[in-house]
C-alpha cells in the first residue's frame, strides 16, 4: 500500500513537471511568434551583456574603497537585467492572465511578463543604493527609501497579478504608486543636500533628472498598456516601452555613473562615508 502511495506522489510530481515544461514551451513559442514582443527582449540581453563586460572594463582604473562600491552595486545592475530578461525569453517568468470583468480586454488571455517585477524589486534597490551612496545620505534614510522602493515593485507585481477584481487591480496600483511618492521626495527633496554636502551635487542632479523622469514612465505605460486601461492592447509594444525605458534607466545610467565615478575618485573618497565602511552615521 506504502508502496502504491508513494507511486501516485511520484507520478503527480512527474505529471506537474511535465506540464509546466509544457506550459513553459508554449509560451516560449508564443514569445518567438510575436516579432515585436521578441525583439524588445533580445536587445536588453545584448545591451545588458555588453554593458556588464564594458562595466567590467571601466572598473580596471577604480582604486578607492568606496568608489569600488559605487562601482560594484552599478556593475550588479545590468547583470540583474541580463538574468532577467532570460527568464522572460525563455517562458520562465510570463505566464498567460484572465483579465477580470471591467478591463477593456475582460475574459482574454493576456501574456504577463511578470517577472519584469522581480527584476525591478533587485535592480531599482541597487540604483537607488548606488545614488545613495553618491550623495552619502543617512544610512536609515537609504534603508527607509529601498524598503519603499521594493514595496513599490512588489504591489505593482499585485496589480499586474490580479485577476479577481479589476478594482484591486488599481487599488493595488494606487498602494504602489504611494511606495513611488515615498522615493520621488527622498530623490527631489531630501538627497540633493547630502549630494550638496558631500561634493557630488553636480553628478547627483543629473542622475537624479534622469532617473526620475524616466522611472515616472514605468506607471504611465502600465496605465495605457495591457495591464491597466489597455489603450495600447499590443503586448509587444507594452513590452518595448518597459525595454526602452530599462535601456536608459539601468544602462545608461550606469554608464555615467560609472564614468564620472572612474574620473573622480579624490572626491568620492573625500565624501563623508558616513554608515559605509566607518560604521559613524552620517551627518543629516
Amino acid at each position: 500500500m506504502l508502496m502504491f502511495e508513494s507511486a501516485l506522489t511520484e507520478g503527480a510530481v512527474l505529471a506537474d513537471a511535465l506540464l509546466l515544461q509544457t506550459s513553459q514551451a508554449e509560451l516560449l513559442g508564443r514569445i518567438r511568434n510575436d516579432a515585436l514582443l521578441s525583439a524588445s527582449l533580445w536587445v536588453n540581453v545584448a545591451l545588458a551583456g555588453l554593458s556588464v563586460l564594458l562595466f567590467v572594463y571601466m572598473g580596471r582604473s577604480v582604486q578607492s574603497p568606496r568608489a569600488k562600491l559605487i562601482w560594484g552595486a552599478t556593475l550588479l545592475i545590468p547583470l540583474v537585467s541580463l538574468s532577467s530578461y532570460l527568464g522572460l525569453l525563455s517562458g520562465l517568468t510570463v505566464g498567460l492572465i484572465e483579465m477580470p470583468p471591467g478591463h477593456a480586454l475582460e475574459g482574454e488571455m493576456v501574456l504577463s511578463q511578470w517577472g519584469r517585477y522581480l527584476t525591478w524589486a533587485l535592480s531599482t534597490p541597487l540604483i537607488l543604493l548606488a545614488l545613495g551612496l553618491l550623495a552619502d545620505v543617512d544610512r536609515s534614510d537609504l534603508l527607509v527609501v529601498i524598503a519603499a522602493d521594493i514595496g513599490m515593485c512588489l504591489t505593482g507585481l499585485a496589480a499586474a497579478l490580479t485577476t479577481s477584481s479589476y478594482a484591486f487591480r488599481w487599488a493595488f496600483y494606487l498602494v504602489s504608486c504611494s511606495f513611488f511618492v515615498v522615493v520621488l521626495y527622498a530623490l527631489l527633496a531630501e538627497w540633493p543636500a547630502a549630494a550638496e554636502a558631500a561634493g557630488t551635487d553636480d553628478i547627483f542632479g543629473t542622475l537624479r533628472t534622469l532617473t526620475v523622469v524616466l522611472w515616472l514612465g514605468y506607471p504611465i505605460i502600465w496605465a495605457v498598456g495591457v495591464e491597466g486601461f489597455a489603450l495600447v492592447q499590443s503586448v509587444g509594444v507594452t513590452s518595448w516601452g518597459y525595454s526602452a525605458l530599462d535601456v536608459l534607466a539601468k544602462y545608461v545610467f550606469a554608464y555615467i555613473l560609472l564614468r564620472w565615478v572612474a574620473d573622480n575618485q579624490d572626491t568620492v573618497e573625500r565624501a563623508n562615508a558616513g554608515a559605509v565602511g566607518t560604521g559613524a552615521p552620517a551627518d543629516d
